[in-house]
């Protein structure tokens, strides 16, 4: 056609690509040993919770929720205190509620005892009978010692 032009094309392209913005990559993981690509954003291995504005910061729920909890607990609190000024209840020392546990404990080893001294055939109904009832006594005292280790604070009705 004849055209002509005084463009360095070689130069320009040069320029061009320095003064370019670099490609913006998208992370890719890869999910085969043959390494077939998958979008990384999408696959939850990046923690996207931290970009979010309320990251950090106690959720409103659990905020009310700690707040009925106070309040119950104060609440409990006053009808301890009213109880304990008509009379009728008392709370147990330290001192005792230790004497208790240990008692507690005395009695389950000695039924363990009785336990272990069982034969280990119970082919009639009284041994049967026995084993089951030691079983039972057992399982009971681990409850009541259980609730007497968990509540630093025990109160007792005045009769």
């Amino acid at each position: 056609m004849g055209l002509y032009t005084n463009k360095n094309f070689i130069k320009s392209n040069a320029v061009e690509n320095i003064m370019a913005l670099p490609k913006i990559v998208q992370p890719v993981y890869a999910d085969t040993k043959k390494g077939d690509k998958q979008p990384l954003e999408n696959s939850g291995l990046i923690p996207k919770f931290i970009k979010k504005k309320d990251y950090g910061q106690t959720p409103e729920y659990l905020l009310q929720r700690r707040e009925e909890v106070r309040k119950a607990q104060e609440e409990y609190d006053n009808y301890v205190k009213e109880r304990l000024r008509e009379g009728a209840m008392k709370q147990i020392s330290a001192e005792e509620r230790h004497h208790i546990i240990q008692a507690l404990k005395k009695n389950w080893d000695d039924l363990h005892h009785q336990y272990q001294s069982l034969s280990v055939v119970t082919d009639t109904a009284p041994k049967k009978y026995r084993k089951e009832r030691l079983e039972l006594e057992m399982k009971q005292l681990e409850r009541d010692i259980d609730m007497v280790e968990r509540h630093k604070t025990i109160y007792i009705a005045n009769n």
